[in-house]
């Protein structure tokens, strides 16, 4: 019976699940099969048995000190290949922001991730890229919310930004997740660093959702126990809504059964 061990390239990124026979502990480098070869990785998981084999790949070994070395030295030179391919985008004016290179464990394929905000026509880039390195050459277009996950940077609340402190998976946020909160749809109160809706959106939007049951909303005319009024905003949090009536503003709970 295999075990399922949960793993990372990288920190704070995805986590991949793979399956091994052997006993491996947290925080364990090692060895993995993925479909561009062997990666060097984390282990970050450790799960329950599963025999379902054929739903994960595998991990080949423990990573070794010579493994570790060929890792960081990879890197270093990750960073070279990063600057010389800014370099020609430069030199060939292409409309695009190379933020990111990386090489395969083996050496067998290099990877660059770029933003645009069009398409971009990168072949005379990849030739040039191949006649320097003289390995497979990969460019991948990425994201805002992607590139300020590999990037990194301080939210509009002073904190590190989610995606670069915790989020392994990125949630699809939605402008309705900020009206549920009765937010001001204004870009610089909703949006992150990145340009696009803040991901902690999410974080209370079931929340709200639960509290937003049976409650008016603003422009409502109700009846109570003082009479006909009309809602001219609510409290989510507190379920609580403001009414007028004639031309006196009061609060009413909605669990005390105030409205009608």
């Amino acid at each position: 019976m295999s075990k399922v061990y949960g793993i990372i390239f990288k920190d704070n990124c995805k986590i991949y699940f793979f399956k091994s026979d052997e006993i491996y502990e947290k925080d364990d480098y090692v060895i993995v099969e993925t479909e561009n070869g062997l990666q060097y990785a984390k282990v970050v998981l450790v799960n329950k048995n599963s025999d379902k084999k054929e739903d994960y790949k595998n991990i080949v070994r423990k990573a070794t000190e010579d493994d570790q070395k060929k890792y960081i030295n990879n890197l270093k030179d990750a960073k070279i290949a990063l600057n010389k391919c800014k370099k020609l985008v430069t030199d060939l004016k292409l409309n695009m922001n190379v933020i990111n290179a990386q090489w395969t464990f083996e050496r067998n394929q290099l990877i660059f991730t770029f933003t645009s905000d069009e398409r971009v026509d990168f072949r005379d880039l990849a030739k040039k890229l191949a006649s320097l390195y003289h390995t497979r050459i990969e460019l991948r277009q990425i994201g805002a919310r992607d590139k300020a996950k590999s990037v990194g940077g301080i939210g509009i609340c002073g904190r590190v930004l989610c995606c670069k402190g915790f989020l392994n998976q990125m949630e699809t946020i939605s402008i309705n997740m900020a009206k549920n909160q009765n937010l001001a749809l204004n870009p610089s109160k909703i949006n992150g660093v990145c340009g696009r809706l803040l991901c902690c959106l999410a974080y209370e939007n079931e929340n709200y959702l639960n509290n937003l049951k049976g409650m008016p909303v603003v422009g409502d005319v109700i009846m109570t126990d003082k009479g006909e009024g009309k809602v001219i905003s609510i409290d989510i949090l507190n379920r609580k809504c403001q009414l007028l009536i004639g031309d006196t503003k009061e609060d009413f709970y909605i669990d005390e059964n105030s409205i009608k």
